[in-house]
């Protein structure tokens, strides 16, 4: 049975006061300066490794990324479990129901993930076959997955932890978790791939300790700044089991609808030939660094929505939908004129050949403007997940990721060729963005017992948990 948490102790549900888009803009730019932290621990290995000047030890990290992005989507959609409930909790002013399901989101977290990695680790050269490693790239690439995934459990942990502080409204602190992994695989790296002479099994090791950082720093976090983790209620684990899975479910195939797209995708450029292929990567390293903040909005926007509709403040969390459209929007077009003038910059830094450098000037000139309709998607699906109806992100993204992607794609290339697969993947994701967006503001709008525009009882008001 947990302890009693003290009204005094109780973490404050931050986001039912203040303005809504000042919580968007801090939430968003924290998250955002986290997730790129995420996928500079990709980088590094890739940057460091690529220094050995062997094209197999390249390789081995893209055949074994492609097995840990999964694993990545897997942990991000327990996350946004934890996030969701604990800040629905903290806005209902029910801190032990917090910690209950903070402490359970773990468990389930770590139940999920450890019998996944045991399964990758025994079956890590069948699925690197099948992913088409072959020679010495097959070799190094099962060496590096089995030594990363045997801290999966220890990533599922530390993600779902920062979750639980997004849903506390601790932007800062969930900030420094994942900077702490990104720096740790920064100084590891070099260390062990040079300095030891460990090449692809020290960048493995790096990788793996900069998880346990993550891991340390999130859970000192939530316990001695949130006292958010307790000892678990087995009697109440079987009815906290089904909101969790509620949410966890759908939100993990939601997460893995989007690399399932890009693989298909990038099947349809390979038949343009290696050209195409370079041109479509370098994008690929573009549209991070260019819209990181609109990824991160989901995982930002998610705990002030589920704040405020824990406290049945409706009206804020309208005003948080809103808020968060307008500042994606900004954002999109203000990064998209900016691409438009470093178009030909970006092909001369990356020495793109002409086909390339076509792609590039497209995707730089047209197709960066329609991620606004990305962003308004994942901000739906933000609604989605914190008002009870997860299944609704995992309908569009699902949606979008065939309907939007597939007969679009090949009307494109039947009509412009490689840049018209581009442009076709673009209008589908206009088209369901458009679509979810739409969907969110209306079911926001018509809440159970919401009424637009009138105020409703102040979060104060809620007698708290004693």
């Amino acid at each position: 049975m947990s302890d009693p948490i003290s009204p005094a102790r109780a973490t404050r549900a931050k986001f039912t006061t203040g303005s809504t888009m000042g919580h968007v803009t801090v939430m968003t730019l924290t998250s955002t300066i986290g997730l790129m932290a995420l996928f500079f621990v990709d980088l590094a290995d890739m940057y460091f490794l690529g220094l050995l000047g062997e094209d197999e030890v390249a390789g081995a990290i893209g055949y074994a990324g492609a097995i840990l992005y999964f694993n990545l989507s897997v942990c991000i959609g327990l996350s946004i479990t934890a996030s969701a409930l604990v800040s629905r909790a903290l806005g209902a002013r029910r801190p032990q129901r917090a910690r209950r399901q903070a402490t359970n989101s773990c468990l389930l977290a770590l139940a999920t993930t450890a019998p996944l990695a045991v399964a990758i680790w025994v079956y890590a050269p069948q699925l690197m076959g099948l992913l088409g490693a072959r020679g010495a790239a097959f070799d190094h690439a099962v060496v590096y997955l089995r030594i990363v995934c045997v801290t999966f459990p220890v990533l599922a942990l530390g993600v779902t932890l920062n979750g639980v502080l997004r849903g506390a409204g601790d932007a800062r602190r969930a900030m420094y978790c994942t900077l702490a992994g990104g720096i740790t695989n920064a100084v590891l790296d070099p260390i062990l791939i040079f300095g030891l002479g460990l090449g692809v099994p020290g960048a493995a090791i790096a990788s793996a300790i900069a998880r346990i950082a993550v891991f340390a720093v999130a859970i000192y976090s939530v316990v001695v700044h949130h006292d958010l983790l307790g000892p678990t209620q087995w009697r109440r684990i079987r009815s906290d089991l089904r909101p969790i899975l509620s949410i966890a479910v759908p939100a993990v195939l939601t997460n893995v609808a989007t690399p399932a797209a890009q693989a298909y995708v990038t099947a349809a450029i390979a038949v343009y030939g290696s050209p195409a292929v370079a041109g479509f990567a370098i994008i690929g390293r573009i549209v991070p660094v260019s819209f990181g903040v609109v990824f991160a909005l989901s995982g930002a926007v998610g705990p002030i929505i589920g704040q405020n509709f824990g406290a049945r403040l409706y009206d804020r969390v309208v005003r948080t939908y809103v808020d968060a459209l307008k500042f994606n929007a900004v954002y999109v077009i203000a990064v998209s004129v900016l691409l438009i003038f470093l178009s030909d910059q970006i092909a001369l830094v990356f020495n793109a050949g002409a086909q390339a450098s076509e792609l590039i000037a497209v995707f730089c000139v047209v197709i960066s403007f329609t991620f606004m309709f990305n962003g308004a998607q994942y901000v739906a699906n933000a609604a989605f997940n914190n008002l009870g109806r997860a299944h609704y992100s995992t309908l569009f993204n699902w949606a979008k990721s065939t309907l939007g992607t597939v007969p679009f794609v090949i009307a494109g290339s039947a009509l412009y060729g490689a840049p018209g697969i581009l442009l076709g993947q673009a209008a589908g994701s206009v088209l369901f963005g458009l679509a979810a967006a739409g969907f969110g503001y209306w079911f926001i709008t018509r809440l159970p017992g919401a009424k637009i525009g009138a105020t409703p009882r102040p979060a104060a008001d809620l007698p708290i948990e004693r």
